[in-house]
């Protein structure tokens, strides 16, 4: 049965897309389940539609990100933590802590994931941030200091 998936079902198909399945699949799990719809020539005409919706708001999207990305390389973002004597952290300041500070500080609102620490950063100083969304990569410096 040839079918329009409306969400992206593992081993299928990904939204909009057009599929054929087996009857007894779509009949039985994929249309009750709201996961497809069958492929009418109307459904198929508003389906390619919304595919073209989709690609336009993700090339809209992705270039947001690199202009929020360039805009981030040239702030300043400071953190404040607790340290010892020897500029060790008592916390090691991870990627939601930097998309915090990010947020307040430069009212950049990156998404979860988009920062790629390999380690969290254990000591005070100037850290460079490599952040990457989809095709989109970049970095940023972040300043860690002792809280006074």
């Amino acid at each position: 049965m040839k079918v329009i998936l409306t969400k992206d079902v593992k081993n299928v198909g990904r939204a909009h897309d057009t599929v054929l399945t087996a009857d007894g699949y779509a009949l039985n799990f994929l249309i009750p389940k709201k996961l497809a719809i069958p492929a009418t020539i109307v459904a198929l005409q508003e389906a390619q539609m919304r595919r073209r919706q989709a690609v336009d708001r993700s090339l809209l999207d992705v270039a947001l990100v690199a202009q929020n990305i360039a805009t981030l390389a040239e702030t300043r973002i400071v953190i404040k933590v607790k340290a010892n004597e020897r500029g060790h952290l008592y916390d090691g300041v991870d990627e939601f802590d930097i998309l915090k500070a990010v947020k307040e500080q430069a009212r950049i609102d990156l998404p979860i994931g988009a920062i790629r620490l390999e380690k969290p950063c254990k000591k005070l100083g100037v850290f460079a941030v490599p952040v990457s969304v989809g095709e989109v990569f970049g970095k940023f410096s972040i300043t860690i200091e002792a809280e006074s």
